[in-house]
């Protein structure tokens, strides 16, 4: 079972041909300790083991045999020297030790060695239409930098945070030495096809090598017709302004139609409370009303002239006194 690291990290920033010692002091009772070099944006590597019974370490893989690395080792101790520093040996060292039963992280030191000379160039931004294409260049400028290196895109954009979309990986036959330097460049393509809206954004080309991550200059596709001319605009805001006051008078409208009907509703119940009023005092009037026929007794007159005083009635009321 692996432990967590223990004593504190250690940085060193020095320049190419210098000489640096690694530091690596465990806990009594070790018995194997390694050193594993680890380079920015790839895994761990071995590079030597060391028996605390023995008197020498061992190297391995590609720094067996290679003079300007060593090991200083003793009782609980087990230092790397590293000499005539080169771009290459920018990492961060791990120093391990193990009882055989688990196993304890000593020891670690990020080493920077300054003068790699690493550029990056993207190509420039542009526009897009729906449905077409477009290819993204990354040209990367190794300078003295002579190991491998990773190529990553990121892209950014107002709906979501950067993000990493696609790697090469350690891709370095893609690069070309210029004559008589040292330099490498490498180009990278990243094309896409069949754009729409969701490609647009901002595409950062970034390089892992050496110890170092170098981002490029930004990329931006602008997706044509996103943009809305001053014209468009104006009449927007005019059309928007013209919705607001219609509202406006409409509301004020029926706000009036509604106080009118209301006014109205209250003048109906008010006369029909008036007409209720007046009928029920004619209703107790007419308890108190007396019937009286008057008949003309005279003989003188004729049979038709009689009928029509007989159809003639007087009717009187006497409201009794209170």
């Amino acid at each position: 079972m692996a432990s967590l690291m223990e004593s504190p990290s250690h940085f060193q920033l020095l320049d190419v041909g210098e000489s640096v010692t690694l530091p690596c002091v465990c806990d009594i009772g070790a018995v194997l300790f390694f050193w594993y070099k680890q380079t920015l944006g790839q895994k761990p590597k071995l590079m030597s083991s060391y028996y605390s019974y023995s008197n020498n370490g061992t190297f391995l893989n590609e720094y067996e045999n290679n003079s300007r690395f060593s090991l200083d080792t003793g009782r609980d101790k087990n230092h790397l020297k590293i000499s005539d520093l080169q771009i290459s040996d920018s990492a961060t060292y791990f120093c391990i030790e193990t009882n055989m039963f688990d196993l304890k992280f000593c020891q670690s030191t990020t080493v920077n060695v300054k003068g790699s000379g690493l550029k990056v160039h993207q190509s420039a931004s542009e526009s897009i239409q729906p449905g077409g294409s477009v290819t993204l260049n990354c040209t990367v400028h190794t300078g003295t930098c002579d190991g491998p290196h990773s190529v990553y895109w990121f892209k950014d954009s107002e709906e979501s945070h950067p993000g990493l979309i696609y790697t090469h990986g350690g891709r370095n036959h893609q690069c070309e030495r210029k004559p008589s330097t040292q330099t490498h460049t490498c180009v990278y393509n990243l094309p896409m096809k069949s754009l729409d809206l969701s490609h647009a954004g901002t595409y950062y080309c970034a390089v892992a090598s050496c110890g170092h991550i170098l981002f490029g200059n930004k990329t931006t596709l602008n997706f044509e017709g996103d943009e809305c001319s001053p014209v468009l605009v104006y009449f927007l805001s005019g059309a928007l302004a013209f919705t607001s006051i219609l509202v406006l008078f409409l509301t004020f409208t029926v706000r009036q139609m509604k106080q009118r009907q209301s006014a109205g509703n209250c003048y109906s119940v008010k006369r029909l409370i008036r007409m209720y009023f007046i009928f029920d005092q004619l209703c107790q009037d007419a308890e108190s009303l007396h019937y009286a026929a008057i008949r003309d007794h005279g003989g003188n007159k004729s049979r038709r002239q009689r009928k029509d005083t007989l159809d003639e009635c007087v009717y009187s009321s006497v409201r009794p006194q209170t």
